[in-house]
């Protein structure tokens, strides 16, 4: 585990939200995505070596609309960068973690992804990220097509 990559802030509006995140704290938006698997649309704010990713919800049966219908507004999740996805998620399995994802899935960005379950990490959704070396990568077969 080498950095945290980014944190996922779970909103009604992205539009809304960079009323605050551009316009007051100056951040400055370097994209934005709509991830089609998970019904959501991602903006990308860089922070020094980090990023915080503005997450909206695309339909109703998003898990960020879920999100933001019991709990409001908020930190979704946090991402931590590593180098082996697969071999962290082994490690992780063996020593006893709950996995959302037993198989990386493809995120934002073109990235393989997983989720931690929160019942095992203090209640924090930890999100884990392998990025891609460049964009010539070679698409893993074996990942299922959704994402963060």
């Amino acid at each position: 585990m080498s950095k945290i990559d980014h944190l996922g802030i779970a909103v009604r509006s992205i539009s809304e939200a960079l009323k605050f995140f551009q316009d007051t704290l100056g951040l400055s938006m370097r994209g934005e995505e709509i991830v089609p698997d998970q019904r959501v649309r991602v903006a990308l704010l860089p922070i020094g070596d980090s990023r915080i990713e503005l997450l909206e919800a695309t339909d109703e049966h998003s898990p960020i609309a879920r999100f933001i219908a019991k709990r409001g507004e908020g930190l979704h999740h946090v991402c931590i960068a590593v180098e082996d996805i697969r071999a962290t998620l082994d490690r992780l399995q063996a020593a006893g973690v709950r996995l959302v994802d037993e198989v990386p899935r493809c995120g934002a960005g073109g990235h393989k992804i997983a989720f931690l379950h929160p019942s095992s990490t203090h209640g924090v959704l930890i999100e884990l990220v392998e990025e891609r070396a460049s964009p010539s990568d070679e698409d893993d077969s074996s990942m299922n097509g959704e994402a963060s």
